[in-house]
């Protein structure tokens, strides 16, 4: 009796011992893999960390873009305004030898970039696995960077696809998981590719402009067939009680003229915009500063390219778009808003910490 339960004893240890050593090693591989900052039942949210490759793991955008396009069994459709990321074009072209039906849209001048080799090098693998290339051949850009597969999942953000909006930029991206929302973004890059329409020139209809999951709701839109700062501008002029936003580019008057009109109705305004561009006479940042709003240069040495904006802690507008004219009116360019306290919580931190930079590299 003695003997079986030392030896029982022993077993118990033994597996202790085995847990200890291989629980470390499974949550090491789990790391290892491109973890969210924030996920819900039909979502993923994760951000760059600027600061080289070492800064961002394991959380990596490019790891989490490599991993979705690796779990593709059918069709991958990728609309990248700037491609240089080795990793992902060998992603593409695996999937292409998986037999998934992978395409691609780009701008023009993207393609035409032949001083830059990282952008050759990556644009030839993927040529070279038998993927087709749409150039949109016109002078406004091409903007979109989004990536849907199987008709299911969507990868969409202000990433684009190259090392230094990866380890030295400010930017978001989001996977959403859900057909519906599938379908709308796959209507767009159809335009693109297969009817070779771009900016204005596409369809105006969205398969399913608004979305309900789990209690959220979901809306997308696309420019410059539709303009996005419609529906940005009626959901800025409902704020009730704080507006944040960090901006790469804010030169929309109207936007501009709906952000002051809530703050002198007593909403609370917080900002960053980007440095680059910010102090010229076409920026909304000075004249945001002349009333006294929250507003501030951003503190990355690299570039700060969120295009964001949180009303009230509920409503979350992201995505491609940035506020100008151009985006609005000539670009091809996508925007999501999804309201949804728990999807504006994980933006509302990134928010937080650009502003946390910032107010220090200004002292």
């Amino acid at each position: 009796m003695r003997r079986n339960l030392a030896w029982a004893g022993i077993a118990i240890l033994a597996a202790v011992v085995t847990v200890a050593i291989i629980l470390p090693r499974l949550r090491g591989t789990e790391a290892s893999r491109g973890v969210p900052d924030a996920s819900g039942s039909w979502y993923d949210i994760a951000f760059a960390v600027p600061g080289g490759p070492e800064a961002c793991k394991p959380k990596c955008l490019d790891t989490r873009l490599v991993q979705f396009i690796d779990a593709t069994t059918t069709t991958l459709d990728v609309a990248a305004y700037d491609f240089d990321l080795t990793s992902v074009a060998d992603a593409m072209a695996r999937a292409a030898t998986r037999k998934v039906r992978v395409r691609m849209v780009t701008d023009s001048d993207t393609v035409a970039n032949v001083k830059d080799a990282k952008i050759q090098a990556a644009l030839r693998t993927v040529r070279d696995a038998g993927i087709p290339i749409v150039e949109d051949n016109r002078r406004p850009i091409m903007h979109d960077k989004f990536a849907v597969a199987d008709g299911a999942r969507v990868l969409t953000g202000s990433w684009n696809f190259t090392e230094g909006d990866t380890y030295r930029l400010d930017n978001h991206q989001v996977i959403i998981r859900d057909a519906r929302i599938a379908a709308n973004f796959a209507r767009e890059f159809e335009e693109m590719f297969a009817r070779r329409k771009f900016g204005p020139n596409k369809a105006k209809d969205v398969p399913n402009p608004v979305v309900t999951i789990d209690g959220a709701t979901i809306e997308t839109y696309f420019a410059s067939a539709n303009d996005p700062s419609v529906p940005l501008i009626k959901k800025v002029s409902a704020a009730a009680h704080t507006i944040d936003f960090l901006a790469f580019s804010f030169t929309h008057d109207r936007l501009g003229d709906a952000v002051r009109g809530r703050a002198a109705a007593g909403v609370k305004v917080r900002g960053v915009f980007e440095k680059t561009g910010s102090e010229t006479k076409f920026s909304e940042f000075r004249r945001m500063r002349e009333i006294g709003l929250d507003v501030i240069q951003d503190g990355n040495p690299g570039l700060m390219h969120h295009k964001l904006f949180i009303i009230d802690g509920t409503v979350t507008a992201f995505g491609s778009f940035n506020f100008s004219d151009n985006a609005a009116n000539d670009n091809d360019e996508n925007l999501v808003i999804v309201t949804d306290a728990a999807f504006a919580r994980a933006f509302t931190a990134e928010v937080e910490r650009v502003l946390a930079v910032a107010r220090r590299a200004a002292k």
